[in-house]
């Protein structure tokens, strides 16, 4: 088995176009969160969300006719995927563009063309339906597009599994490498949802908050208050090596991906299992993976996505693995999504982005808007403020609708 390590990190989300950027507003709280400009949501019950600001495909995209042909939630991908290769300062060989495989996870895909074109259609005919409609849409042509770009030619697909789409992707590129099959993937999601009907799907599901007079508080993962999650928007790519690769071209390594779990609830299509039954066993599996014990995790970036059910039920799925390591404040866990709203298929590569950022850093992120824990919680959830920590083993926890859980371990790379 190859050992597999990360060496570029591309993000573009609601806290800021570019890895610094984003991470130095995700350490100082500040939030990514405002009403909403991408569509009118006057009259929605919710009228905020987390917006990438100030995104200009044109800035990565060359060409207009290549613009057309891309929904948001591909434009976005494509820029993270580029930042991703500056960072990792890779000139791709002959044999890399062979291998290198494209595996980019999106939950919904070009979710504002489906509805464009589909009152297009009844309001003007067949006719007016662009020959466009379809690649702006389908989710796959996230990772199709930026393959096209750098001419990346190994295996190129899209997983999607709800919130845990980019999740499910790193951790199928960590197998493809390991295994020996490709010793180099581009991983990563994207998304783009803050439409007319996104916001009012899940706003008829009663998942959002409704916080409307104070958005940039109205994530706040496990506090008292909490009342649905923020949805946002934006992609995160990463750059996976075996290590032999890795040090031939003298790269620098964020961390090595040590575990992978990923299970099922098989119990509601949104509601997760009782004591978060699959989420214990993806954390478990990811562990035994990793050959990893519980107290070996210093932090555990959370799913918490600031739900009534949902955080409870991570919360006590953690502390059932952890134990005591969790009870004493030793594990150190924090939800991320307090200020960067919920990125649904992008929030797993963009939360494995924060963890790899934390350990280079030792920094860890705070919960932003965490004023008053739930007393069901136990758990340190880092309330606030960020905090300095050398960091060796940390996890990452994405689970979506369907029951779908997925767990990933990275570790200090230590030679």
């Amino acid at each position: 088995m190859e050992r597999v390590v990360i060496t570029g990190v591309g993000l573009v989300t609601p806290n800021g176009i570019g890895n610094e950027e984003t991470w130095s507003n995700v350490l100082a709280a500040k939030s990514g969160v405002g009403p909403i400009a991408l569509f009118d949501a006057t009259g929605y019950t919710t009228r905020f969300a987390a917006e990438v600001k100030g995104f200009k495909p044109e800035a990565f995209i060359g060409k207009k006719t290549k613009i057309r042909e891309m929904g948001r939630y591909a434009q976005l991908a494509f820029a993270a995927s580029d930042l991703c290769v500056k960072d990792a300062e890779i000139q791709f060989t002959d044999e890399d563009r062979e291998k290198c495989g494209t595996i980019i996870g999106v939950g919904i895909g070009g979710l504002e063309w489906l509805y464009n074109y589909s009152v297009m259609l009844r309001e003007k005919g067949p006719e007016k339906v662009s020959p466009y409609f379809i690649p702006n849409v389908i989710a796959n042509l996230a990772a199709g597009q930026v393959a096209m770009h750098l001419g990346l030619r190994g295996t190129s697909y899209c997983t999607t599994s709800a919130c845990s789409s980019s999740a499910h992707a790193a951790g199928e590129a960590f197998e493809w490498i390991r295994r020996g099959r490709s010793p180099i993937m581009l991983v990563g999601g994207a998304e783009a949802a803050v439409t007319g009907l996104g916001i009012g799907g899940f706003g008829a599901m009663f998942a959002l908050s409704r916080r409307n007079d104070e958005p940039h508080r109205a994530s706040r993962p496990w506090d008292k208050e909490r009342d649905g999650f923020v949805c946002g928007e934006g992609a995160a790519s990463l750059l996976m090596e075996s290590l032999p690769h890795a040090l031939a071209r003298g790269a620098k390594i964020y961390g090595e991906v040590k575990g992978y779990g990923a299970t099922c609830d098989a119990f509601h299509i949104t509601k997760p299992s009782p004591d978060g039954e699959g989420a214990k066993r993806a954390m478990t599996d990811a562990l035994a993976d990793a050959k990893l014990s519980p107290s070996d995790i210093d932090y555990l970036n959370a799913h918490a996505t600031s739900t009534p059910a949902g955080d409870v039920e991570e919360a006590r799925a953690i502390e059932a693995v952890f134990g005591e390591h969790a009870r004493s404040g030793k594990l150190w866990v924090s939800s991320t999504k307090g200020v960067m709203g919920h990125l649904l298929g992008g929030a797993g590569a963009a939360e494995l982005a924060m963890c790899l950022l934390a350990m280079r850093d030792g920094k860890v992120p705070p919960t932003a808007n965490l004023e008053n824990q739930d007393p069901e919680v136990h758990l340190d959830c880092v309330p606030l403020a960020a905090r300095d920590r050398k960091l060796s083993h940390v996890m990452s926890n994405s689970f979506g609708f369907g029951g779908t859980n997925v767990t990933l371990v990275m570790s200090r790379f230590e030679g």
